[in-house]
C-alpha cells in the first residue's frame, strides 16, 4: 500500500472515532453520574428534581426497558429545594433509589434533608461537567449525538426509537 492511502486511512479511522464519540458522549464522565437501566441505548440526562417537566421525562423514561441513563442534576435557582434534593439524592448510598423518590415528589413536604461532603462535591462536579457541555437548562437530553432541550417527546423518540 502507499504511503498517501495509509495516512489518508489513519486519518479517516481517527475523524471516525472522534465523531463517534462526540456523537456518544463519551467525553462526559459517566462515573459522575447516577446510572439507571441498563439497556443498550444511552441516554444522557441533565435534570433539576423540582422541574415539573423534567419529572414527566424521568416517568417516561423509566418505561423504557432499552435504555441506560446516565443523570446529571442541575438544580435551577427558581427551584428553592432542588439544589438540596440533589445532594440529598448524590449523599445517597442507593442513589438511583433515592432520585426515583425525589423525582416521584415524595420528599417534596419532606423535612430539611441531609446531605454529605461527598454528595455536595458530587453535585458541583456535575453542575461542572453540564457547564462544560453547554447545559443551562433542565431538562436537557444527550441520545445517539442529539442535544434535546426539554421534555419534547416527539424528538426523543426520534432519537430511541419508539419504545420496544
Amino acid at each position: 500500500m502507499s504511503r498517501k492511502i495509509i495516512i489518508y486511512f489513519m486519518v479517516t479511522t481517527i475523524l471516525a472515532w472522534a465523531v463517534t464519540a462526540s456523537a456518544t458522549g463519551t467525553g462526559i464522565d459517566i462515573d459522575k453520574s447516577i446510572t439507571i437501566g441498563s439497556g443498550a441505548k444511552t441516554v444522557f440526562e441533565f435534570t433539576d428534581p423540582d422541574c415539573p417537566f423534567c419529572r414527566k421525562a424521568s416517568k417516561y423514561f423509566d418505561s423504557r426497558t432499552d435504555i441506560t441513563r446516565h443523570v446529571f442534576f442541575l438544580p435551577l435557582p427558581m427551584h428553592p429545594r432542588a439544589k438540596e434534593k440533589a445532594r440529598f439524592v448524590l449523599s445517597m448510598p442507593d442513589k438511583a433509589r433515592a432520585y426515583h423518590d425525589v423525582m416521584s415528589g415524595k420528599m417534596d413536604s419532606a423535612p430539611p434533608l441531609a446531605s454529605t461532603p461527598e454528595g455536595v462535591k458530587l453535585q458541583e462536579e456535575q453542575r461542572e461537567i453540564a457547564k462544560k457541555n453547554k447545559v443551562d437548562s433542565t431538562p436537557t437530553f444527550m441520545i445517539n449525538g442529539r442535544v434535546i432541550v426539554g421534555f419534547d417527546l416527539k424528538k426523543i423518540e426520534e432519537a430511541l426509537g419508539q419504545k420496544p
